[in-house]
């Protein structure tokens, strides 16, 4: 029953991914890799290159003797440990990637772990909060005695808690000169993309201080820049999502002009000037300010931002009437992620808290499996209107000549009710569930997301289902009276055992049925022609279809079922007659469909053409 309930609640997310409107987007393992790789080092005014990719510590820095002690202090306050390689897999982290990150660096320049953490043991930690941004750890200091903090974080976060900067060894104070200095080189690294964070260090004499205190008159050593390459399929996705209308707001706790790198790499932003905002700036807006921000046309990058102001972006976006979809994989995202109309968690990543508030979760973390979903969900929609229209068009057929007949006067029913039954729970019902299987349509992401107004039996769907019902009911009741008038019987003569009406009820029952099987090709599409998807790109359609005209021939020549159903043996040429009459209702919805590309883009129901 659980696995039951579990499932249906994914399809229920998948359904309604297909309606989102608006994507909020983290960066760092939904856009890129999540394989952090430290590729720059600088301090005292000099930038250190890295060589080598991964978590294999194979590779060098590029003159380390300066930037050891850095390196040093930055591994030293990391919670993460490197995984040797095993029979299974490489190199791996286990814990944060960024972390990883500074150890594989640490080892690149030269410097022996194990060996570092045995002389300097760690006493105490202020763990990582989003709210300072930074991390810090006390430890034992063997060498000038006391104890030592290392800290590690956002640069403009410590920055502002330093007092001095390490200048080849010499120990200087923090002027407005060297501050830009610092400031205008983690600049140059974000700008490229890079993920960028600042060292510092402390004497303290307290083995246990505060973390006040601990983090204040702070030594910066320098920044640390690191490359998260973005994931090659995201490109794609992201250009996906821009043909279907679908906006995306990357949300993530990176540098501005990182963020930005990255967003142009991925094509989410491809304007000159996107609107970058800060989770200060975020801060200081009230409800109306944020509406007005977010009402904003253009490209939206929020940068710095805290879960609590990633979930006021999504009431914000809510309010407006968007459907959003939210990415995340912390405990704090928790908030966001329950909030969303599908709160979209990280397989990989994510922590439990998140999975557990999300309604979906990526098995690979990965952007392009939003899209992806996105695309399964509209074809989702799309295949139960399918459905809807399929059947319901036979219904259409059915009653048409039932009241054809009654208006007219005709003593008896042109089909029987076993005969609907036969075609209602017998030959309709292969198909249609062949039409649940149908891939997504080409121009699926062509199209906007459909409005939360639109109802499943909408206008549309209703039109379409009259159309292709009312061409079969016009054509099983001409064939019908054709039948009984060429007798030349008079119509109270007939009776249901007379071999005319027989076969009139006959090709009654076999035109509707061969009038769905080309219904169901018809409408395997809303816009596009048949011959663009392909007829056999569903195989399980025309095997159902064909199934269902087998059976409606063993009703019109087996014996026992001649009996049972009333019918009568048809001639080649009735089959080829009925056969004409559903191309007819084909050829109709194919004139249909294009009179439909020619009017233009297809609009939501609901708005404004």
């Amino acid at each position: 029953m659980a696995r039951r309930h579990a499932l249906v609640k994914q399809l229920l997310a998948v359904e309604a991914l297909g309606s989102t409107t608006v994507v909020c987007t983290d960066k760092t393992g939904t856009l890129t890799r999540a394989e952090m790789t430290v590729v720059r080092v600088w301090s005292a005014g000099v930038a250190h290159a890295v060589t080598g990719v991964g978590y294999a510590p194979d590779g060098e820095v590029d003159d380390p003797a300066p930037v050891r002690a850095l390196l040093r202090a930055a591994a030293l306050c990391c919670n993460a440990r490197l995984v040797p390689p095993s029979n299974r897999a490489g190199w791996r982290v286990l814990g944060d990637t960024t972390e990883g990150a500074l150890l594989v660096a640490a080892a690149k320049a030269g410097l022996d772990l194990a060996a570092e953490e045995a002389a300097a043991p760690r006493v105490a930690e202020h763990p990582f909060d989003s709210g300072r941004k930074l991390m810090s750890t006390v430890h034992q200091d063997s060498a000038g005695g006391g104890c030592r903090v290392y800290a590690k974080g956002a640069p403009q976060e410590l920055l502002e808690r330093c007092s001095a900067a390490d200048r080849a060894g010499e120990r200087r104070l923090l002027t407005d000169d060297l501050r830009a200095e610092v400031i205008a080189a983690n600049d140059a690294m974000a700008s490229q993309g890079l993920r960028v964070l600042a060292v510092a260090q402390r004497q303290v004499p307290d083995p246990r201080p505060g973390q006040k205190a601990a983090e204040s008159e702070l030594t910066l050593l320098g920044l640390v820049g690191m490359l998260d390459p973005p994931r090659p399929e995201v490109s794609g996705a992201v250009a996906d999502c821009r043909r279907a209308r679908i906006r995306i707001v990357m949300v993530t706790g990176d540098h501005p002009l990182t963020a930005e790198a990255v967003a142009r790499r991925v094509g989410i932003v491809t304007g000159p000037a996107p609107t970058v905002v800060t989770g200060t700036d975020v801060e200081a807006l009230d409800e109306d300010g944020l509406d007005l921000l977010l009402e904003r046309p253009g490209e939206l990058l929020l940068c710095r931002v805290g879960p609590e102001d990633k979930m006021r972006v999504v009431v914000a976006l809510h309010r407006r009437g968007e459907v959003v979809a939210v990415t995340g994989d912390g405990a704090n995202d928790a908030p966001a992620l329950k909030h969303a109309d599908i709160g979209v968690a990280m397989g990989v990543s994510g922590t439990d808290v998140a999975r557990e508030a999300a309604v979906t979760v990526l098995l690979d973390d990965s952007f392009a499996s939003i899209a992806a979903a996105v695309r399964l969900g509209r074809s989702v929609y799309q295949n139960i209107r399918k459905f809807l229209v399929y059947v319901f068009s036979s219904n259409i057929g059915e009653l048409g000549p039932i009241v054809a007949a009654t208006l007219a006067g005709f003593p008896l029913v042109p089909i029987s009710a076993v005969q609907i039954l036969a075609i209602d729970l017998g030959t309709d019902v292969l198909p249609a569930l062949a039409l649940g299987a149908e891939p997504p349509e080409p121009d699926v992401m062509d199209r906007p997301p459909r409005s939360r107004r639109e109802r499943l039996f909408s206008a549309a769907v209703m039109g379409r289902i009259l159309f292709l019902g009312g061409i079969q009911a016009i054509g099983v009741t001409a064939v019908f009276f054709w039948h009984i008038h060429a007798s030349g019987i008079p119509w109270a003569d007939l009776t249901e055992d007379d071999p005319v009406y027989r076969k009139a009820v006959t090709m009654v029952h076999a035109g509707i049925v061969l009038s769905q099987f080309f219904v169901a090709f018809a409408v395997r599409t809303d816009r596009q022609s048949l011959l663009r998807v392909g007829p056999l790109s569903n195989p399980w359609l025309p095997a159902a279809g064909c199934l269902g005209i087998a059976l409606m021939a063993g009703i019109s020549y087996l014996p026992p079922l001649q009996a049972l159903f009333h019918t009568a043996p048809l001639a080649a040429g009735d089959w080829a007659v009925l056969a004409g009459l559903g191309a007819l209702v084909l050829a109709a919805e194919e004139r249909r469909k294009a009179w439909l590309r020619r009017r233009g883009p297809a609009v939501p129901e609901g708005e404004a053409r």
